[in-house]
């Protein structure tokens, strides 16, 4: 089997470099999801019987994503170490699906964050006005240091924001990490997928050489 030589085997290891800090990067977006899923405060605010779980979809396809970058980042290597074309261009395809998958975070973070945050206020008012003293209303009150609703404010020994003001707030810095984790990633596979074309194509043309 011919091996690439000269600048082409610089392009391999750049490669395998590039992989490694694939992986390392599908780490912090599985970390990333999985915080934002598990995040005690945002679990409190979120875990009535009928609060909205929309929030929860770009979460889901963060995790989902950075789960699969682990993984294409460690057959990229492989592929990169061994020049494998099949290995090369399982991973070149992967890419194109992880990178539909992180546009998809983002965009959705960014074009349903007014949606979502709308859906949250909505669920908040028709709570609070079913029982202000419940258990889920001291948890949104206690986690954005809020208190009332914009109709129904509360005293003024009371917080001087309104919940639904702290909601936007709170879930306006969530969803922009969702969006900006997600564009940045798929920005930085069209580096790999650049890089895993120019090796296949080193690949073959040293093996039609030989």
């Amino acid at each position: 089997m011919g091996k690439v030589e000269g600048g082409m085997k610089c392009v391999k290891y750049l490669l395998f470099v590039f992989n490694f800090i694939f992986w390392l990067m599908g780490s912090f977006v599985l970390a990333v999801g999985l915080w934002l899923r598990f995040d005690p405060e945002t679990v409190s605010l979120l875990s009535g019987d009928k609060a909205p779980d929309t929030f929860f979809i770009g979460v889901y396809i963060l995790i989902g994503a950075g789960s699969l970058v682990m993984l294409v980042g460690f057959f990229g290597c492989c592929g990169a170490v061994r020049e494998s074309q099949c290995l090369l261009g399982s991973f070149f395809a992967c890419l194109l699906i992880i990178f539909g998958s992180e546009v998809a975070a983002g965009v959705f973070g960014f074009l349903n964050k007014d949606k979502i945050i709308e859906d949250v206020q909505k669920f908040y008012v028709k709570t609070y006005d079913e029982n202000n003293n419940g258990t889920l209303i001291m948890s949104y009150q206690k986690v954005l240091k809020c208190c009332g609703t914009i109709s129904n404010p509360c005293s003024d020994t009371e917080p001087d924001k309104d919940c639904e003001t702290g909601i936007k707030d709170f879930f306006n810095s969530k969803l922009y990490i969702i969006g900006y984790v997600g564009i940045g990633i798929a920005g930085v596979m069209i580096i790999g997928m650049i890089f895993s074309m120019v090796l296949c194509c080193a690949i073959r043309n040293s093996r039609e050489v030989i």
